[in-house]
This record gives structure tokens, C-alpha cells and sequence, in this order.
């Protein structure tokens, strides 16, 4: 039997086609066997009975390109070190992009990376005002402003995590207290309300500037942490800023009415 091999030109490529003799040599030749793979390369085209007769046969027909696609994914997932928000996967971080959790990379603008340098800024200068209060003498200010250090990186961590924040006492009030304390200090620290002036010292100046800077962080926290809607889906970590920005209210009236004076 003579098996007559034909070749067409497809867009000036010459294309080779397989016909059911050609198969029936492959597998007499023991080039083909039945129930395994055929691999087809992208220049050659399979007449309808050479396709009938390999389906007879159990024969799967695939294409060459396919069998090395198989093997590259492998190599790319070793490669993939970051997963994105939009999907891609990265296998270096851009300078342009940062972690939010694990290797979920993020752009910097993210609002929760935002929230993060807040933050970040927030502690930087609590630890300033702590540096003065040491420089005059204030050990129980210098107490209580670790007291809110460690406050603030306990709120960071919950957001990283993703843990809800445990119910807290600062300087010995919880949440509750806190508020009752910051609007009705009369009662609770003989003075009223006042606008803080130059006059009040570098101590208040600066413990006012750390309640502003809290406010702050707490805008930033909902804007980290609002859906659609316009609502909070971390209201624990908002609330708290709301009551740390109350304490340093409380720290300006502990402060004037010499409660941190050894």
C-alpha cells in the first residue's frame, strides 16, 4: 500500500495533512497506540475520517502547543511570589506596591495603608512628647504615654490581623469612663473645658497636638474601613480612636491640675 503524503499552502505556509493511512502507519509502526495521545503540531491538519479512525482507537488527539504550555505553568507558579487585589501574579515586588497581608500586595495609596502611616506618624510623636515628659521630670506622663504606645501598636496589630480589638482600659478607664471623663471634667477634675493657648505651656501644646493627630487617624480609619454603603466595617478600631483622642483630653486636665507632679 503506498501512503501519499499531502501538503497545501495555508496564508504561504505549507501545511501537511494526516489521513486515516497515515495513522494506520503510525500505529502499525508502533508510532501511535491505542488509548494514548496524539499531539498535533500547528502545521498539520487532520482529515475528518483520520480524526473517526484515532477516536476508534480510544486514541486522544491534542496539540503539540498544549504539551508544552503543561510544563511551563510549573515553572511560572515556583516563580509567583505575590498575589495582587486585581489578580495578577508578580513574581517581584514593585516599588510602587507594598504588603497589606501575607504576599497580597497592594498600591501604596491603599486607604488601609494609609491608616497604617497614620498610625506610624501617631506613635512617632507620642514618643517625642514622651522624650519632653522625661526631660521635665513627668515620670507618671512618661507611664501612662507607654501606656498608649503600646495601646496604638495593639490596634495596628488587630488591623494587620484582621482580630476584632478586646474590650480595653486606659489609665484605669474603659471606654465608657473615657468619655464621661473628656466631656464632664468638672466633675471628675474641678476645671471646665478650655481652648488650649500658648499660655498653657509646652506640655499641653503638645498633648493637644496628639489628640488633633488622633482625630485625624481616625478619619483615615474610616475611610480605611468603609463599604459602599458608608459603613464602618471596623468600628472597634475607630471607636477606640475616638476614646484614645478623649484621653489625651484627660492628659491635659491630669496635666493643669498637677496630678503628673511627683
Amino acid at each position: 500500500m503506498h501512503f501519499i503524503k499531502i501538503n497545501i499552502r495555508c496564508g504561504g505556509e505549507k501545511m501537511s495533512v494526516l489521513t486515516e493511512d497515515d495513522v494506520r502507519r503510525m500505529i502499525a509502526h508502533d508510532e501511535l497506540h491505542e488509548k494514548g495521545d496524539f499531539y498535533l503540531t500547528p502545521k498539520q491538519i487532520i482529515t475528518p475520517s483520520a480524526r473517526a479512525y484515532l477516536a476508534e482507537k480510544n486514541i486522544t488527539i491534542k496539540n503539540k502547543e498544549d504539551l508544552e504550555s503543561e510544563a511551563e505553568p510549573m515553572d511560572l507558579k515556583e516563580e509567583v511570589l505575590f498575589d495582587t487585589l486585581f489578580g495578577a501574579k508578580l513574581t517581584e515586588k514593585p516599588e510602587h506596591m507594598t504588603h497589606l497581608r501575607g504576599n497580597l500586595l497592594v498600591f501604596k495609596d491603599h486607604p488601609r495603608i494609609a491608616f497604617r502611616g497614620a498610625m506610624d506618624s501617631l506613635e512617632a510623636e507620642i514618643i517625642m512628647v514622651q522624650v519632653l515628659a522625661e526631660k521635665q521630670g513627668l515620670k507618671k506622663l512618661v507611664k501612662d504615654l507607654e501606656e498608649v504606645i503600646r495601646f496604638v501598636r495593639n490596634l495596628v496589630r488587630c488591623e494587620v490581623s484582621g482580630e476584632p480589638l478586646n474590650e480595653f482600659n486606659l489609665q484605669g478607664l474603659d471606654a465608657p469612663a473615657l468619655r464621661a471623663h473628656s466631656h464632664h471634667p468638672s466633675q471628675y477634675y474641678g476645671m471646665h473645658h478650655f481652648l488650649p493657648t500658648y499660655r498653657h505651656g509646652e506640655m499641653v501644646a503638645n498633648l493637644n497636638k496628639l489628640r488633633t493627630l488622633t482625630r485625624e487617624s481616625e478619619l483615615v480609619a474610616y475611610r480605611a474601613f468603609k463599604d459602599e454603603y458608608g459603613q464602618a466595617t471596623r468600628e472597634d478600631l475607630i471607636r477606640a480612636l475616638n476614646r484614645l483622642s478623649s484621653l489625651f483630653w484627660i492628659m491635659m486636665f491630669k496635666y493643669l491640675t498637677d496630678q503628673y507632679k511627683e
